[in-house]
């Protein structure tokens, strides 16, 4: 959606330097707006007795991470670099959620190794950590209800996870018990529990099934193992408005709820009620950047067409999700001209390279600039380098207004730095490797 009137303030200061400096493309991340969320975040959430962990994967920048630092979020990470970003913004042991899918041993090796707290995807996982000799005495465990999901007037399923069922995500509900059991034997004396039904929801409702249906599994794991259940992770659904209209999401209302129904299942069962974790990426940062990108080609074809120096190596949800969108305005158009519908492209031999189709923007011209919007959360982070089509700068906008790169373009060196490796062969049968030279034996 449109940036908000103080952070399109100060981008309209901002904007003219940091093209004179840096060009385009360029992903422009608003710390003053990074920092105000971060507060609304912590007001919603401090009566529940909260831990963000914020998701690494949405905007892994060293710069950024060290701000939610000063926040006291801990970081949700799923592999081994977004693991050293995270040591490298200060964190330490807990303030870790390793949380992956398909888990490696030399992933979980790492994750042990930084005393973060792991959160067990399948079975198999435990079992891995149980070979690699050190079982710490807390883990987590995703949990995925299957068709507990869909019960009565519970129907659920998310745009971009997909129907529970179908995911290939967590442990299934009814044989979670068995595997907190196998833990305890193990040396496993508390647990956490995650589940995350949905991505990008502007409504309550996956939130508050997600903790109704982690409820039922304490309760159920206190019966049956008598292990203490102290964590609930709700994921990272809350989302924010990308389209002009759009509600944006209460979480103070949120925050009301989940404290609410805390207190009434504390009551009913007499148990201390777990802390909530989130793993907010996109709420916390996504509506806190811009992609500036110039206009390189007019070209009328069957359709109109604004082609861009910027490509979705550089932002692939468009591309990648049915139905995203991403709010396009002109920064600097010319005052009271025409407005005209065009298709936003970028240069890759790909049809599907579009930042939006039929947009009414002001009649757009060779070097006119465009903002793409709510770039801060999975945009950067999703790029890759197809067609030698390579990723931009990544800038913030300072609160003293000053701008910072955080993150230089890439180059073709980049680009072919894999290719310069020392000779490595596995000689053919039948044949010896000498001084790195294959010989007939």
């Amino acid at each position: 959606m449109p940036v908000s009137p103080a952070f399109q303030a100060r981008l309209d200061d901002a904007l003219p330097r940091a093209v004179e400096r840096f060009g385009t493309p360029f992903h422009l991340y608003d710390e003053q707006g990074i920092d105000d969320t971060c507060a609304a975040f912590d007001r919603a959430f401090r009566s529940v007795g909260y831990t963000e962990y914020f998701a690494v994967k949405a905007l892994p920048n060293p710069a950024i991470l060290r701000i939610l630092a000063r926040h006291g979020f801990g970081f949700d990470v799923s592999s081994g670099p977004e693991l050293t970003l995270a040591l490298r913004a200060g964190a330490r042991g807990r303030q870790i959620c390793y949380n992956s899918n398909n888990t490696s041993r030399s992933e979980l090796t790492a994750a042990l190794h930084a005393d973060a707290l792991i959160t067990v995807d399948d079975a198999t996982v435990l079992e891995k950590i149980a070979e690699l000799g050190t079982v710490p005495d807390t883990l987590a465990f995703r949990v995925n209800p299957g068709d507990d999901a869909h019960r009565g007037s519970r129907r659920h399923a998310d745009t971009f996870l997909g129907d529970p069922a179908d995911a290939k995500f967590g442990v299934p509900a009814d044989r979670l018990t068995d595997v907190v059991a196998r833990a305890v034997t193990l040396g496993v004396r508390t647990v956490g529990l995650h589940m995350m039904l949905a991505s990008n929801s502007l409504t309550a409702a996956p939130v508050l099934l997600t903790l109704e249906l982690l409820l039922e599994q304490v309760v159920a794991l206190h019966r049956s193992t008598g292990v203490a259940v102290r964590t609930l992770n709700l994921g990272g659904g809350i989302g924010i408005p990308y389209r002009p209209g759009e509600p944006t999401a209460d979480i103070d209302a949120l925050g009301r709820a989940l404290r609410e129904r805390l207190d009434r299942w504390q009551q009913e069962y007499g148990l201390p009620a777990p802390r909530l974790c989130f793993e907010s990426g996109r709420f916390i940062t996504g509506p806190h950047g811009v992609l500036a990108t110039r206009v390189v080609n007019r070209m009328s074809k069957w359709r109109e067409y604004a082609g861009v120096d910027a490509s979705m190596t550089a932002l692939m949800r468009p591309a990648l999700y049915r139905d995203a969108y991403h709010h396009i305005t002109v920064p600097f158009a010319r005052a009271a001209g025409p407005t005209e519908s065009v298709d936003v492209t970028g240069p890759l031999c790909e049809n599907n390279d579009r930042f939006g189709r039929d947009r009414p923007l002001p009649a757009l011209r060779e070097g006119d600039l465009l903002l793409i919007h709510d770039t801060g959360a999975h945009g950067h982070s999703m790029g890759f380098t197809y067609n030698g089509r390579l990723r931009p700068q990544e800038l913030l906008l300072r609160r003293d207004g000053s701008i910072e790169m955080i993150r230089r373009a890439e180059d073709e060196h980049d680009h072919f730095a894999t290719l310069e490796f020392p000779p490595a062969v596995v000689p053919a049968p039948g044949l010896v490797a000498m001084s790195g030279v294959a010989v007939p034996c």
